[in-house]
């Protein structure tokens, strides 16, 4: 009786994990994708500028050509394809086309993250592995370059882990997936941590009689990263920006603490709680690599994506349970191909903000625009994408820390170094974000600047002549 009834139970596990499939990896990130938060950065506006002038300029741009306090700078274009890709969105349906993209990204990683669990967890440990990284994910689900990476961090972390259970390397064409990777975002160096660690583990597994082949995936892995458009720059790139001294002033740079990011502690608090309730083991390779990144996270908030995404992968497969894999998964992962073509042909506009102030931009007087311009840190992106050139925007390892700061502390209304600022620049007029600032009461105070335009998002004053 076992026997007859056994094919259709796996029958019917099947089925059920399908439809798993299809709510979890493709309908939950469609979702996403319709929600407006996700145009909140006015960093898609600069990258999106980035990828219009590479495509009608046919090169990546090594000097900056939007700024007028930086123009002809060197400045490396890190993430180059993903602004031709973020341009090509655009142009072809304007914000519906971006978020097409950021549902196809989400989509991949989901997917990447039920295959690689499918084995090695069950259907409630994979359906909660994916809400709760969601959950943490939240607050990093901006149409930014990193979006694009999460699918290949996700992959990544997954072929190794297999390689880690069978205790040999991923097959050499893995290491593509670091080419990519080193041309979209700098986060790359942390290809290497999870390599090295989880190599650690295959060979502790294999009592380290693959060694020989290790070594050989990892020459292959620096060939891939060195493929890099930027050349050395590139590489160097991240490098330079961990260096900043005023990191610490942009927000996605500061520390991790429960007040600022409670949600990332609960569910942080979910998978240890989980851990401690099974008597889970933990490899050696994969616990210095937790705790490691882990110590990134609450150094650095903008960290804390990674996190979620590697230990979404590598943390499920140590509770000890398993599910029935879903056959057919290539077919069903088709059905996402129309769903991300529905939200590419959905008109979306984002509401009025600091990422998106179409209605402030509208109000600035035409001969305005090509005259100097003290700008909020948000709007840099924005006015970049209307043709105008900002003070400063969001590279800001570009500016540098001195130029930075000073931005910062006029920011904070020091009259006499933004008075300084406007004679070294010439400023003619000002874009700051609405609200009874300091800087906003010197300059209505001052009898030198007018107030031309309010809304709920924005001021413009102008210089008297």
């Amino acid at each position: 009786m076992g026997d007859d009834r056994g094919p259709s139970a796996s029958a019917r596990s099947a089925r059920v994990n399908g439809l798993l499939f299809v709510v979890v990896v493709l309908l939950v990130p469609l979702g996403y994708a319709f929600v407006p938060a996700i145009f909140n950065d006015g960093d898609t506006s600069w990258h999106i500028a980035v990828g219009q002038w590479i495509a009608q300029h046919g090169r990546i741009p090594t000097a900056d050509p939007f700024s007028f306090t930086a123009y002809g700078k060197p400045w490396v274009a890190m993430e180059w394809p993903a602004d031709l890709l973020f341009a090509s969105a655009y142009g072809a349906a304007g914000y519906a086309g971006l978020a097409a993209v950021f549902a196809a990204a989400l989509m991949a990683l989901h997917a990447v993250v039920f295959v690689h669990l499918q084995r090695r967890a069950s259907p409630i440990a994979i359906v909660a592995t994916l809400l709760l990284m969601d959950v943490a994910l939240a607050t990093y689900m901006l149409m930014r370059p990193h979006v694009l990476v999460w699918p290949l961090l996700a992959l990544w972390t997954a072929l190794l882990a297999h390689g880690s259970e069978t205790g040999r390397p991923p097959r050499l064409w893995a290491t593509l997936l670091l080419t990519v990777w080193t041309n979209i975002h700098g986060s790359f160096p942390l290809a290497a941590a999870i390599g090295a660690a989880l190599a650690l583990d295959a060979l502790i597994k294999a009592e380290w009689k693959t060694l020989r082949p290790w070594l050989i995936f990892a020459g292959a892995s620096l060939v891939a990263v060195c493929l890099n458009a930027n050349g050395p720059a590139g590489l160097l790139q991240p490098f330079h920006v961990a260096g900043l001294e005023t990191l610490h002033l942009i927000d996605e740079w500061q520390p991790s603490t429960l007040g600022r990011t409670p949600i990332f502690y609960c569910v942080l608090f979910a998978g240890l709680g989980a851990l401690l309730w099974r008597g889970a083991r933990v490899p050696l390779g994969r616990l210095v690599l937790l705790l490691a990144m882990l110590g990134l996270a609450f150094s650095q908030m903008r960290h804390q994506s990674w996190f979620v995404i590697v230990a979404a992968v590598l943390v499920p497969p140590l509770l000890g349970t398993r599910a029935e894999p879903v056959g057919r998964l290539a077919l069903l992962a088709l059905a996402g191909l129309p769903l991300v073509a529905i939200r590419a042909l959905l008109p979306l506009t984002p509401p009025e903000s600091v990422a998106s102030p179409c209605q402030l931009l509208a109000a600035v007087p035409p001969e305005l625009k090509g005259q100097p311009v003290f700008n909020e840190y948000s709007f840099g992106g924005p006015l970049i994408l209307a043709g105008i050139r900002p003070y400063i925007d969001g590279r800001s390892e570009m500016y540098g820390d001195a130029f930075v700061r000073d931005y910062v502390a006029i920011g904070n209304g020091d009259w006499a170094r933004f008075n300084r600022a406007v004679d070294r620049y010439h400023i003619r007029w000002t874009i700051l974000p609405a609200g009874n600032s300091r800087l906003h009461r010197e300059l209505d105070a001052s009898g030198k600047w007018r107030r031309i335009y309010a809304d709920r998002v924005g001021v413009i004053h102008v210089r008297r002549d």
